[in-house]
């Protein structure tokens, strides 16, 4: 796809064209059309399908609905007697559900219809009926403020503005990838708090992906500093999601990404290389994939694998296989150079496959591998889904799409959120990768979407900064149109009706101003190196390297000063308040502009010149300011997540402080 010219280049500033509520709908509907307005009483009589049970998930998320709408439901079933305490005005004014297997609806669609007659929701399932009710509940809050005097006045009541919706999803899996080995583990009020806000959005699969953090007992050495998930907890979590129709899927990194364990000297002897490798994911020379041809990675596989997948009720099961970038290298060279590297990685590949089949299971896997041993695709195992990803707007879906489509096999795209590396996120680079996937997977018939939100470097972005990809992507999968024009998106609007709802109003446009600040660096120049992360993120990380080293191509003092311009025009969009989404969002803002200064002294020290050759009175101001920083990382990283891991992502930062006054 194309790159495409954003819709507002200052911050604070919006279209000019005011956005109409049916597409500020998260997602938008296929069909809508307006209709007289609907005139529900305050005592909403609903009239609920006797297949459904009256105290189950989806009646509550209706009470919860009406609650917001300031209506309270009076619930009758087909069984009821007609209740003569309501008024036959009232009655017409009402809500009625109807589930019926035998309609014409796609899956999951549904028709909602809210109009003088009444309002009315159809669905062909349980699921249908459900992203009916959501749907419900958002053209409630986008007109609660919306009273015109009508004769709804003589039931106490207030008027709605009408209107008839079709909708289904144009993907039958659209899901979220969740990064919690690097190194953050939500915890679990602010799991269940995401996946509410999924769910409204019509997300309908979750992984959360897991290289250490499951608490595996006779592994404990791997796992003690990390806070990790536990049985009980995964248990928590899945039905949790399927009583709001998302599955959970289980996901947990099986070759390459094993660093975490290998570390350890009694997994060591299981390293592909034990004396180690340099390689992106750690400071360290460290041991990074198992090893192919040991017949005890296999055992220690199938361990896992037992205590692991019990707790899901979902039969998918990603793991990995990715980036094995040390494969032949090491233990497995003599075997690769006899059958070549692609041979040696298929064979294992087709084990895993049948441990998880042995065990009742579906593979997933991530398709990076395989597409650079093309001749291996005939040989894959036909009932494994191949998950594509790459995360650049430009990133070629559409070829990767058509090679996996032309095969047989079953595939999604996995586009990302753009987030990791970065701080405060990469806005528009997000919203086109997004969209990128979205019109390629449809094209080629991509049975699901997966957006992934990744921790590399720390994990140091702020919970906040993944919701503009997590909307927006939720958007696409279900409605590809989205995908035609997604810089123009509402995504500041749905910021503030969704994911900050409960927060002072204009935090989205804050939020997506901020995530944009990336592009004002002009690093890396257009036609530059893709660096999958933000300059001004990497000037704080890498600060130990060249100021003029490959990340930071393309900045000039020029671009820094107006980066801290545009930035202190975004920040005065915060209000005066210390709720948590503002404190993350002020972090964000403080962190990018530290990193310009840190940058715009380097420029005039000469960019190879190391950080100790600054002049002193500013590296202690520089080294003030960032240890401040890191305790008000802290503290909003505690308010969602468990402690572990905080070290490992602190000592990101911690190193430039020893750079800026060395320790005596």
């Amino acid at each position: 796809m194309q790159q495409q010219k954003p819709v507002a280049t200052q911050p604070g500033t919006a279209p000019a064209d005011s956005t109409p509520s049916e597409v500020q709908l998260c997602p938008p509907p296929k069909k809508l059309e307006r209709r007289r307005p609907w005139h529900p009483p305050r005592r909403l009589p609903v009239h609920w399908p006797k297949e459904l049970p009256i105290d189950g998930v989806l009646a509550q998320r209706l009470r919860q609905v009406l609650a917001d709408g300031r209506r309270q439901p009076h619930w009758t079933t087909d069984d009821a007697a007609e209740d003569v305490a309501l008024s036959a005005s009232e009655a017409a004014h009402g809500l009625r559900l109807r589930l019926d297997p035998s309609s014409d609806l796609p899956p999951e669609g549904y028709h909602l219809r809210l109009d003088h007659l009444g309002g009315h929701l159809e669905a062909a399932s349980e699921a249908g009926l459900f992203y009916g009710v959501a749907t419900l509940g958002q053209w409630l809050r986008l007109h609660a403020g919306s009273d015109a005097k009508t004769d709804a006045e003589a039931i106490e009541g207030g008027s709605v503005p009408g209107v008839a919706i079709e909708d289904w999803p144009d993907f039958p899996r659209r899901g979220v990838m969740l990064d919690i080995s690097r190194n953050k583990v939500p915890r679990l009020d602010t799991l269940m708090d995401l996946i509410d806000l999924l769910a409204d959005c019509k997300i309908n699969h979750l992984q959360l992906y897991i290289e250490h953090t499951f608490a595996y007992r006779g592994h404990q050495s791997v796992w003690r500093e990390a806070s990790p998930m536990t049985a009980d907890d995964i248990r928590q979590i899945d039905t949790y999601c399927r009583q709001r129709h998302i599955e959970l899927a289980a996901n947990q990194n099986s070759f390459g990404h094993f660093h975490r364990w290998l570390i350890h000297p009694e997994y060591r002897p299981l390293a592909e290389c034990p004396e180690g490798i340099e390689h992106p994911f750690s400071d360290q020379r460290e041991p990074f994939s198992l090893c192919p041809v040991d017949d005890r990675t296999f055992t220690l596989l199938e361990d896992l694998y037992d205590q692991l997948l019990p707790n899901f009720t979902s039969n998918l099961v990603n793991v990995g296989l990715d980036e094995t970038m040390d494969l032949g290298r090491g233990r497995s060279a003599e075997a690769c150079r006899q059958r070549g590297r692609g041979a040696v990685y298929l064979d294992y590949l087709r084990r895993v496959h049948g441990l998880l089949a042995e065990r009742g299971r579906r593979m997933m896997y991530w398709g990076d591998i395989v597409l650079d041993h093309p001749q291996l695709i005939p040989r894959l195992p036909g009932d494994a889904i191949i998950l594509a990803w790459g995360y650049e707007a430009n990133f070629p879906f559409d070829a990767k799409a058509r090679q996996f489509s032309a095969s047989g096999l079953e595939f999604w795209l996995c586009p990302g959120t753009s987030t990791w590396s970065s701080f405060a996120g990469r806005g528009d680079n997000a919203l086109l990768n997004l969209a990128n996937a979205a019109v390629a997977g449809q094209r080629h018939g991509s049975s699901g979407y997966l957006i992934t939100e990744w921790g590399d470097h720390g994990h140091l972005q702020t919970w906040p900064t993944a919701y503009l990809g997590f909307l927006a992507g939720a958007a696409m999968a279900w409605n590809v149109d989205c995908a035609k024009d997604p810089l123009g998106l509402p995504v500041a609007d749905w910021l503030d009706a969704y994911a900050f709802r409960d927060g002072p109003p204009g935090l989205g446009r804050v939020a997506v101003d901020l995530a944009n600040a990336y592009s004002k660096t002009n690093a890396p120049p257009p036609g530059g190196p893709k660096i999958n992360g933000s300059a001004l993120f990497f000037q704080l990380i890498f600060a130990h390297k060249p100021a003029a080293e490959r990340r930071g191509l393309g900045m000039t003092p020029g671009h820094l000063l107006a980066t801290r311009r545009y930035l202190a025009t975004a920040l005065r969009g915060l209000p005066d308040d210390s709720s948590l989404e503002v404190r993350e969002l002020r972090w964000l803002g403080d962190i990018l502009d530290l990193a310009c200064r840190l940058a715009l002294a380097r420029f005039e020290a000469g960019l190879d010149a190391p950080v100790s050759d600054l002049p002193g009175p500013l590296r202690h101001q520089l080294d003030d300011e960032l240890a401040q920083l890191i305790q008000r990382r802290h503290d909003l990283w505690l308010a969602r997540h468990r402690p572990g891991g905080w070290a490992l992502s602190a000592e990101k930062l911690e190193r430039l402080r020893r750079l800026l006054v060395p320790p005596s």
